[in-house]
């Protein structure tokens, strides 16, 4: 692949965006923060819930209209919406103001999710590189994981020094303003066809979205696709943050620094713990394009992929039920890699069987599929956790979910 198309200018703001994008500080530590705000693991499944279905209600909606009235103000007043959430986050301290907050970050969420991704595409496409999709979007979702890896050391720093949760999620508000000003600089040309269009009234622009939206999803191969795709992401989606009463365990099982408070010790662990882990997702997102390189067929490294994540989740279930919290931790970060390795991947087999008058309608349902996965995932694994423990819980769901997974394994393709 040329070099030269990750030196302009265009390319230092994809990063940029997808940095600031990540700098969400509250992400380390929010199963910690409610169940220290007296929420129930149930509790905390609900809240993820009520946050994935409304972005289920309002994602497709979302990507219609911004292939239709303009990719760039929608993604832009995404970031306002989250400051918002994050500020309700900060002065609130109920259940009830907890799940408005979700909702915030839902709406947010939903007027985001697909809508850069088909920038980068339609930026790709009018440069005439879209054979390389994998690759240059593999380099772009780095830079998400290498803010996710900053924000989370700098997230410790924050509960260390202020000894409290609550303080990160007021500064989570600062880069979603930053984002918000580096969207409005993306040039006019990647609002896409649909914007260009200038002599189409915007009653036939949404028609003219949602029939070929229609036509795309009339493929079973599209179909299955989308599953696969979006039932590993629903997982990773649905267990990621389950990973902190891990990480307290082992941070309260193998004490490091004496005459230091729990809370502040678990801090120092999870922020070592996510830096050093996003660090490693960034580098497994360049290399996802390699990595389907040496397959014959997209076909392969999804099914392996998909397969590999779920018993990686039980694994680590297994491992924390019986107390080794290491090996738990271990397998549960193995998740988190597979999902960045196989996330571009997917992606690109999406984006290669998607009309790209709709490519932001598609990759809207693709999260929202996953979106809606995450949903029911989080809830069934927070009943269970308050049953039987947080690793049975993680055991018990990815074993009955393993078998299902195998239906929408995809099939070789020419």
């Amino acid at each position: 692949m040329t070099e030269a198309i990750y030196k302009d200018w265009q390319y230092v703001r994809f990063c940029a965006y997808g940095f600031l994008k990540n700098l969400r500080f509250h992400d380390a530590f929010i199963v910690l923060f409610l169940l220290s705000e007296g929420i129930s693991y149930t509790g905390i499944g609900l809240l993820v819930f009520i946050r994935e279905v409304s972005i289920v209600i309002l994602e497709v909606p979302s990507g219609i209209v911004a292939d239709a009235v303009g990719r760039r103000r929608t993604l832009a007043g995404s970031f306002v919406l989250y400051a918002l959430s994050f500020f309700m986050f900060f002065v609130s301290g109920s259940f009830v103001m907890f799940a408005f907050a979700m909702i915030l970050f839902a709406v947010g969420d939903s007027f985001r999710t697909g809508v850069h991704k088909a920038m980068i595409y339609e930026y790709l496409r009018m440069k005439k590189m879209e054979s390389h999709k994998t690759d240059y979007y593999g380099r772009t979702r780095a830079w998400s994981q290498t803010g996710t890896a900053v924000s989370s050391l700098l997230a410790a720093a924050f509960v260390i020094i202020s000894g409290e949760y609550q303080t990160i999620f007021l500064l989570s508000v600062v880069p979603n303003l930053m984002n918000f000003a580096l969207i409005l600089s993306y040039p006019k040309a990647l609002e896409g066809e649909m914007n260009r269009k200038h002599s189409v009234t915007i009653k036939q622009k949404f028609r003219e979205v949602f029939n070929t939206f229609i036509q795309a999803f009339r493929s079973r191969k599209m179909n299955v696709g989308l599953v696969n795709t979006a039932l590993h992401s629903g997982y990773y989606k649905g267990v990621k943050d389950f990973l902190q009463p891990v990480l307290q365990s082992l941070a309260l099982a193998l004490p490091l620094v004496i005459f230091i408070e729990d809370e502040k010790q678990t801090a120092i662990i999870i922020g070592i713990t996510y830096f050093i882990v996003y660090l490693a997702t960034a580098v497994m997102s360049r290399q996802s394009g390699r990595f389907a390189g040496s397959f014959s067929n997209l076909a392969w490294p999804i099914n392996i992929t998909l397969f590999l994540g779920l018993l990686a989740g039980f694994l680590s279930g297994i491992a924390f039920h019986i107390g080794f919290f290491a090996l738990a931790t271990a397998f549960f970060i193995l998740i988190l890699l597979i999902e960045n390795l196989r996330k571009p991947i997917g992606l690109a087999y999406i984006a290669d069987n998607t009309d790209q008058k709709v490519m932001s309608g598609v990759l809207s349902v693709e999260s929202q599929v996953g979106s809606l996965f995450a949903g029911i995932f989080a809830l069934v694994v927070g009943f269970l956790a308050d049953t039987f423990g947080v690793g049975m819980a993680l055991s018990v769901f990815t074993i009955i979910l393993l078998p299902v997974s195998f239906l929408f394994w995809l099939k070789k393709l020419s």
